[in-house]
């Protein structure tokens, strides 16, 4: 009888457990290690522009300014084929090359940007060529 009810309990926890996780996020699966970066509350990686490399913090200052660009390609509308932005309406999302030491093409760095060009609402990092995102934030 102490052997089925300890059983019992074993089984509650451990399916409370399961369930908490489902419902609610795993607090462990959450955590933050120190080399992750935050994300924000629909669960977007993000970076902060002092986290971002050198080439990405002047190419996000340059967003701001309007330029002048190096490349013939920044500020040009980005299709967002692969959804992994917002969806919004054609000619939201620019990009922006962030240049890559050594690289001798515009290499695989690049912002994003969605909103008036000089003003964006917001501003995603790509170190992939566009495979994933982080929202840059303050």
């Amino acid at each position: 009888m102490a052997r089925m009810a300890r059983t019992a309990s074993v089984k509650f926890a451990l399916t409370s457990l399961i369930l908490a996780a489902l419902v609610g996020g795993s607090g462990l699966a959450q955590a933050k290690s120190p080399g992750q970066p935050a994300a924000v509350r629909d669960g977007t990686p993000t970076v902060r522009v002092v986290e971002l490399p050198a080439q990405g913090r002047e190419t996000y200052g340059l967003i701001f300014k309007g330029g002048p660009f190096p490349y013939g390609k920044d500020g040009t509308v980005f299709g967002n084929r692969e959804r992994l932005l917002p969806v919004n309406t054609r000619g939201y999302w620019r990009e922006y090359t962030v240049k890559t030491p050594g690289s001798r093409d515009r290499g695989a760095r690049r912002i994003v940007c969605g909103g008036p060009a000089r003003a964006p609402h917001a501003c995603y990092y790509t170190a992939d060529h566009y495979a994933s995102f982080r929202k840059i934030v303050e």
